[in-house]
């Protein structure tokens, strides 16, 4: 179940109410006159069926709501009530396969954002990944890959291209790029920084290493990696399963191919640098055309399962029950 919480002018609460009663897969109705302050309103709270959610929030937005209130939505994670059970019963679909969108826009925009936390997370992911290669250490490599967050603006592109929205293309595109090549830029500065002192040699770069080489030899089995992690990844946001992120991210070869790159780059080792440059492609490529996919297919299928379950005989119902 989903508890949603809104700020309503007094003069549109009745209208509001009316529509929390009339959709179906709602429960424990609360309306509080006068309560807020800033802005100044009505607060309406009620359960929510998560496979009612999108929908519920759809209409609301469409009653203008975000402009003159405000509509606050969190997961709860457990809730002890009859009424909650025949509401999601009610509900059309069911709530595993449920995806909401706002959520969904508002959570990619925000871990889509070009900050200096994200940078440093990035560049130290980075950084990491450069010593792993250099020392053909497999667990500083997977350390580095959970460290990295570019996950965040390539689901961020997914969800842009499903849902047509152009400002958070750019903004996730300009976070991914501009991530990536900040970071790539600093990997190689740290890189001339270690040689300096001793502890990077040219020879480390140029000597077979059996546990890493595979990062600068691209082939089509790193396109289908990264494709399966781009649908387990999108999966684990829009079920709100987040756990599943970190088998995604140790998962793909976007960061050490970047640090692989900006290593054989500083040292002049064009071959490495494009073959790493070509991994690191590749795996963006895969889990971007994973996601939108999975995002079109999930909005696809709901709206079958939507269809096949038809709503309850009364809508509502379970609100005053």
């Amino acid at each position: 179940m989903l508890h949603l919480r809104l700020i309503v002018p007094a003069d549109t609460t009745d209208e509001v109410v009316t529509l929390l009663e009339t959709t179906v897969g709602t429960a424990h109705l609360v309306v509080l006159p006068g309560a807020a302050r800033s802005p100044a309103g009505d607060v309406v709270m009620c359960d929510v069926a998560r496979e009612a959610g999108d929908g519920l929030i759809r209409d609301l937005r469409g009653l203008g709501l975000e402009k003159s209130g405000s509509i606050t939505m969190e997961n709860m994670e457990l809730t002890l009530s009859d009424h909650a059970d025949r509401a999601e019963d009610e509900a059309p679909g069911d709530g595993a396969d449920a995806v909401l969108w706002e959520e969904l826009t508002e959570a990619t925009h925000e871990e889509s954002t070009f900050s200096v936390t994200y940078v440093s997370f990035l560049a130290l992911a980075t950084m990491l990944a450069a010593c792993g290669v250099m020392l053909d250490n497999a667990v500083l490599i997977v350390g580095a890959m959970a460290v990295g967050p570019e996950f965040g603006p390539l689901a961020g592109i997914s969800t842009a291209i499903v849902q047509r929205a152009p400002r958070l293309v750019i903004r996730s595109l300009w976070a991914l790029i501009g991530g990536f090549a900040l970071a790539m830029i600093l990997t190689a500065g740290f890189a001339w920084l270690m040689d300096a002192f001793g502890l990077f040699t040219h020879d480390m770069i140029d000597k077979p290493r059996p546990n890493t080489g595979f990062i600068w030899h691209p082939d089509w089995m790193s396109f289908v990696v990264a494709f399966l992690a781009g649908i387990a990844g999108t999966l684990s946001l829009t079920s709100a399963k987040s756990g599943a992120l970190i088998g995604v991210a140790i998962s793909v070869t976007t960061v050490p191919a970047a640090a692989n790159a900006a290593v054989a780059f500083s040292y002049s080792d064009y071959q490495q640098t494009v073959g790493s440059g070509q991994q690191l492609l590749a795996n963006l490529g895969g889990i971007v055309l994973a996601g939108t996919l999975t995002l079109l297919l999930q909005k696809g299928l709901w709206k079958i399962r939507r269809q096949q379950k038809p709503p309850a005989s009364t809508p509502g119902a379970s609100v005053g029950a």
